[in-house]
């Protein structure tokens, strides 16, 4: 079902009503705040239907385990908690929050369940005004004070500081503040990778790398819903809630998640880690649009990758970052996914000399090996070396894959980069 003008209405008899689109977080992508067409006439939002209802609602009402280091227990906090805690404290603290978004993969799997994606972590935006430094600091020490209302009874809470929180549950803290950027990000800790990420946006120039990942759903109805309404939601009787989709065309969007279709605008703007995404996609069975698209979409990524991370370190500590954090549970897929990384780097970089291009090419050979060998699965012709080669001798590392031979195929079920005898 479309949607020309997004509602706050509730579905049901008796309870309607309508509200001017909200304008979306990080202005610089978006559209204007009254219209929901793009500049060519396509629709960016469109109302969800009750099975899309259902998931989102599921997603925020199932708790979510927050787990601390040390001796600290873990907090098991649904995402609706989460967000009306939040919201609730920063509006008595003065700073207004304009709408809360559910973003990413998680928005992806709730417009469609079958989409491949699957989810981990769960990325929540809340549009905020951050016009100077110390409400950057008060959104921090907010969202502390919430997490230190999470700990369970029995706790003593009042010898734990904000900057013992932070430690113990925040596995990552960002803040971005620039003439096109202003926004940041509290990553709370999870074991198993399903992190709660809250990011508080006042401006975002870039909100997306591929258009299905494109999607944000508003949750400010339902989460008004569960606050007001005594009836329980149904089929006939259930808030309007709205997506949008930040690459301009909802319904191509759409079709491009349920065709697995790898599709993007502007690519020179996506960010180094958008190749890793991209690699990731293919490993998924996603397809690029096109044969031309593929290969100019994978110039620029390689491109922006080695602007992002240009030192060998760099790049592997963000590569064993990216494996760590997206495959968990599917650990087979790493080394899928560096060969693949593999092929693409060594068909589209243009941007390197042979001899930098040989060192990356070579330190994803060594990570490959590295996940065969944690799991147990290396061929009995491969060789493995425990000191580091000397082209990443400032690299600690575990294995390397010998840059002596030529990349050569193998006829075993996981083929390495290494030679076959």
């Amino acid at each position: 079902m479309h949607a020309t003008r997004p509602a706050a209405a509730v579905r049901g008899t008796g309870l309607s009503g309508e509200q001017e689109p909200q304008q979306p977080p990080g202005g610089g992508s978006s559209s204007s705040s009254s219209s929901t067409t793009t500049d060519g006439g396509a629709e960016r939002f469109s109302v969800l239907g009750w099975e899309q209802v259902q998931r989102l609602n599921q997603i925020l009402e199932e708790a979510v385990p927050i787990h601390g280091r040390g001796n600290f227990p873990t907090l098991a906090v649904r995402p609706r908690r989460i967000v009306q805690v939040v919201r609730s404290r920063l509006e008595k603290r003065g700073v207004k929050v304009h709408s809360v978004r559910l973003n990413g993969s998680a928005a992806s799997h709730v417009l469609h369940q079958d989409s491949g994606l699957g989810y981990k972590d769960l990325d929540l935006i809340f549009g905020v005004d951050l016009r100077s430094e110390e409400i950057f600091q008060l959104v921090k020490d907010v969202v502390m004070d919430c997490l230190l209302d999470f700990l369970p009874e029995g706790v003593n809470k009042e010898k734990i500081t904000p900057m013992t929180l932070k430690e113990v549950y925040v596995q990552k803290l960002v803040k971005v503040c620039n003439d096109t950027d202003r926004w940041s990000l509290i990553s709370l800790s999870n074991n198993s990778g399903k992190n709660v990420e809250l990011k508080f946006v006042d401006s975002l120039r870039r909100q997306f790398e591929f258009s299905v990942d494109s999607f944000q759903i508003i949750l400010d109805s339902l989460l008004l819903f569960g606050e007001c309404s005594e009836n329980p939601m149904s089929a006939n009787f259930h808030p309007t809630v709205t997506g949008e989709s930040m690459y301009g065309d909802f319904q191509e969007a759409m079709d491009h998640l349920r065709h697995r279709v790898i599709a993007t605008r502007s690519p020179e703007e996506i960010r180094g880690g958008g190749l890793l995404k991209y690699c990731h996609l293919l490993v998924r069975g996603f397809k690029p649009k096109s044969e031309v698209d593929m290969k100019a979409l994978q110039r620029y990524m390689c491109s922006r990758f080695f602007i992002d991370f240009p030192d060998i370190g760099e790049q592997q500590r963000k590569l064993e970052s990216y494996l760590q954090s997206h495959f968990v549970g599917m650990e087979s897929k790493r080394y899928d996914c560096l060969m693949t990384l593999h092929r693409v780097v060594n068909e589209s970089t243009v941007c390197l000399m042979g001899h930098e291009r040989r060192q990356t090419l070579n330190l994803i050979a060594m990570l490959a090996v590295k996940v065969l060998a944690e799991q147990n699965i290396i061929p009995t012709n491969v060789t493995c070396y425990y000191q580091p080669a000397p082209f990443i001798g400032e690299v600690n590392v575990k294995y390397y894959v010998t840059h002596m031979q030529p990349l050569l195929p193998c006829s075993h079920s996981y083929p390495t980069w290494l030679p076959c005898n």
